[in-house]
């Protein structure tokens, strides 16, 4: 498990990680003493879609005022502020990777969400908490980095009310699971864990969750991503993109990814289900 977290952590984190971002955010001309989640928004929602595709997912599964919301595998923290500030929720984000955790934490200081939003490091397998302290479990983009799903589904559960909703949105496997890397998620196999759609809705249902919304997002991913290929190839990459915080061959995972989902070797789901009361 040692060695796992020390992957994953070279995989995502950069020394002194925050620093950069702010770097990259005075070059970019943005007043990092007064920012907005704008100036963060081509970055901080490291997943496909975007926001928008947070946005869908949060209303989706019902999110409103009030409620409390476990972020799992939060990243940068951009979907955290997203639904704290516009959904009214009070969220706590979990991560394994800890650059990405003291990044997140001072950018959500930032733009003025400190008080709903606070971050931990920790193992999606162990979590740090009660059990039923969560209105809603949340994650995307995360699960591809966890082999036992078993456990990692019955930890959602265990922190998670009854009658509480998880919500994902996932790459998970396709065809076959011999992908061509490097991807965003892992720059070779060790890392990576892809299971089928239809593992993962078995898995879920024998942890006592009900499904409310499973919808297959292949086709609409491989066309954000090949936008994102296709404008980078015209116009550089953006001063403000992944490459922020992603230390190498962001043009190459961009195009694997597409390759990837052309080539059926993965797919992307969007789902939110119900723990039975």
């Amino acid at each position: 498990m040692e060695n796992y977290g020390q992957a994953v952590n070279h995989q995502y984190g950069q020394d002194d990680l925050r620093s950069k971002i702010l770097t990259a955010l005075q070059k970019a001309g943005k007043d990092v003493e007064r920012l907005t989640r704008e100036d963060l928004s081509t970055f901080d929602e490291f997943h496909i879609g975007g926001i928008a595709e947070t946005r869908r997912l949060a209303s989706l599964a019902g999110l409103r005022e009030g409620m409390r919301v476990l972020d799992v595998g939060s990243g940068l923290g951009g979907p955290a502020r997203t639904l704290a500030a516009e959904f009214g929720c009070r969220v706590t984000g979990l991560d394994l990777t800890e650059a990405f955790c003291i990044a997140a934490e001072g950018l959500t200081r930032r733009v003025g969400l400190g008080d709903k939003i606070e971050f931990r490091r920790g193992n999606a397998l162990d979590m740090p908490f009660e059990d039923s302290a969560f209105d809603v479990v949340w994650t995307q983009f995360a699960g591809m980095n966890i082999a036992d799903k078993e456990r990692l589904y019955a930890e959602v559960r265990r922190v998670l009310r009854p009658g509480g909703v998880f919500a994902f949105h996932e790459v998970m496997r396709g065809a076959t699971d011999e992908l061509h890397y490097p991807v965003f998620w892992a720059n070779e196999p060790s890392i990576s864990f892809l299971r089928p759609p239809e593992d993962i809705r078995r898995i879920l249902a024998s942890k006592g969750f009900q499904e409310k919304a499973w919808n297959d997002l292949s086709h609409q991913s491989v066309e954000w991503f090949r936008a994102m290929v296709e404008r980078a190839a015209k116009e550089g990459p953006p001063p403000l993109g992944f490459q922020v915080f992603i230390a190498d061959s962001v043009p190459v995972k961009a195009q694997n990814l597409v390759r990837n989902l052309e080539e059926g070797r993965i797919t992307v789901i969007q789902g939110v289900y119900e723990l039975a009361k």
